[in-house]
C-alpha cells in the first residue's frame, strides 16, 4: 500500500478521502517558496477556458507538491491536488473577497443554473500524472435580497469557490443538482477512486 500526500488544506478533501478508507495521508501545504512555481499563474489566462483552466491550476499544484516531496526527501508515494471551480455564463467565480462580491455572485447563481468542475490529479511523476474530471450542474432557487444579506454576513463565503458550497448553509439554496456531490463538495469520488486503484489506497 503507498503513503498519500494530499496538496491540498481543505478540511472537505481530507473527510472525504477517509470515508474511502484513505488513512495513510499527510497533508502537504504549499508555502509561498514552493507556490511561486503557480500560484503567480493561477488566475485565468485569456482565452482559456473554465476547461482548461481547472486543469491546469489541479496540476501545477501537484507538480508543486512532487517536487516539494522530493527536495524533503520524503518517503516515496503518490501526490493527490484537485480544484474545483463554480462557472456561470463561462466565467469562473472564485474565491468571493468581501461581502459586495460575495452578494454579487448570489445574486447572479440566483434562479438559475451553473456548473461545477472538480479536476483531480494523481501521480508520482510530474510527467506522467493522471487526471480525472468531474462535471455536475447546480441549480439554485431564486432568492430574496434578504436572504442573500443573511447569507453573506455569515463567514461561510468567503473560503469557497463561487462564494458557497453545497454541504453548508448554501445548501438551503440549492433546488437541484446533477453529477457528483461529492465533486461539488470539493473532490469526486468516483474518479478519485479510479485514479487511487493502482495504489491500494482505499478500502475497496
Amino acid at each position: 500500500m503507498s503513503h498519500l500526500y494530499l496538496a491540498s488544506k481543505s478540511p472537505r478533501r481530507r473527510e472525504i478521502l477517509g470515508a474511502m478508507g484513505v488513512t495513510d495521508l499527510t497533508v502537504i501545504t504549499l508555502g509561498q517558496s514552493q507556490l511561486t512555481a503557480y500560484e503567480g499563474d493561477e488566475v485565468q489566462h485569456e482565452g482559456e477556458s473554465a476547461a482548461d483552466y481547472v486543469v491546469r491550476t489541479a496540476r501545477d499544484k501537484a507538480s508543486a507538491a512532487l517536487a516539494l516531496v522530493r527536495s524533503q526527501g520524503l518517503p516515496p508515494g503518490p501526490v493527490l491536488a484537485a480544484d474545483t471551480v463554480v462557472i456561470c455564463d463561462g466565467e469562473v467565480l472564485g474565491k468571493p473577497v468581501d461581502k459586495a462580491q460575495a452578494a454579487d455572485f448570489m445574486r447572479r447563481l440566483s434562479g438559475r443554473a451553473h456548473e461545477v468542475r472538480t479536476a483531480v490529479v494523481v501521480g508520482t511523476d510530474p510527467d506522467a500524472l493522471q487526471i480525472a474530471v468531474s462535471v455536475s450542474s447546480v441549480t439554485f432557487a431564486e432568492l430574496t435580497p434578504e436572504q442573500i444579506d443573511r447569507y453573506v454576513a455569515t463567514n461561510e463565503p468567503y473560503d469557497k469557490a463561487g462564494g458557497y458550497g453545497i454541504q453548508g448553509l448554501a445548501g438551503l439554496f440549492i433546488a437541484r443538482i446533477e453529477g457528483s456531490y461529492s465533486g461539488i463538495m470539493g473532490l469526486p469520488v468516483f474518479e478519485t477512486g479510479r485514479l487511487l486503484a493502482p495504489y491500494n489506497l482505499c478500502s475497496l
